[in-house]
């Protein structure tokens, strides 16, 4: 009897990194549950091409309803999920204050608290089969204060810290946690968070499926966190050395609307 194919489960896989995330697992022979809250009939029809079965759930995983919905998808395939890819989230762009609150706080509940459910719920079945890898997609915003993007940074700069303290308290478990921290990136992310007219809008940014190839390779080689790209890996060490307002007047230069301008 051939062995079963692995399966992975992929957020925000209807395009930008979670589909090429989505993409390697496939090309890796894993079948697939995907999740995003958009349209995934391309996205599902490619990756069948590409010789995976799979299973897309439209849902809302910024709500705890919506994880649900994808949870009880992997229930119901009735298979272990070998690989999290947790990658749904978005920005926000503009001052804090002329917000809206609703649109900001939706950034916190899908970047944040739909991501950590997720975890909580598969998390806990590969920590009792004693296998799995689970890869966060973070970013190298969330170590500097984002000046006019400051509900995004503030989200990854927790998914970026989370990642570290799960993956301590599952060093023994046989499961794996790898964070994935890319720079700007060629999606529809800053058309989204209303970033266009941004200087950081408006620069050349990474491939995504580029992005997706480092953090999918890290994932399967066990590593703690990954940086895509040797200019984001200069920024991420100089964020380290660097005084915290010092990097929020250097993101207002990069994030103030008009900017690109």
């Amino acid at each position: 009897m051939n062995a079963p194919r692995p399966l992975a489960v992929v957020t925000g896989a209807s395009s930008g990194i979670g589909y090429e995330l989505a993409k390697r697992c496939a090309d890796h022979g894993c079948d697939l549950i995907i999740a995003a809250d958009t349209s995934l009939t391309e996205a599902a029809q490619v990756l069948r091409d590409l010789g995976a079965d799979v299973v897309a759930v439209r849902a809302d995983l910024s709500t705890i309803d919506g994880v649900d919905q994808l949870y009880a998808a992997v229930s119901q395939a009735g298979r272990p999920v070998d690989y999290l890819l947790a990658n749904a989230g978005h920005g926000l762009g503009h001052a804090f204050l002329d917000q809206d609150f609703a649109q900001a706080r939706h950034v916190i509940d899908t970047n944040i608290t739909g991501t950590i459910y997720l975890l909580h719920l598969i998390g806990r079945d590969m920590r009792g089969r004693e296998q799995g890898r689970i890869l966060l997609t973070g970013s190298i915003a969330g170590l500097m204060p984002g000046s006019f993007q400051a509900v995004y940074n503030g989200t990854k700069a927790f998914i970026d810290s989370f990642s570290f303290a799960l993956r301590d308290e599952l060093k023994d478990s046989g499961v794996t946690v790898t964070c994935l921290m890319p720079g700007p990136t060629d999606t529809a992310f800053f058309e989204r968070a209303g970033m266009t007219d941004t200087q950081v809008g408006q620069a050349k940014k990474d491939d995504p499926a580029d992005v997706a190839r480092t953090g999918f390779e890290a994932m399967m080689r066990g590593e703690g966190d990954v940086v895509h790209g040797l200019k984001n890996k200069v920024q991420a060490a100089a964020a380290a050395v660097t005084p915290q307002s010092a990097l929020a007047r250097q993101h207002r230069k990069m994030a103030e609307p008009g900017s690109g301008d």
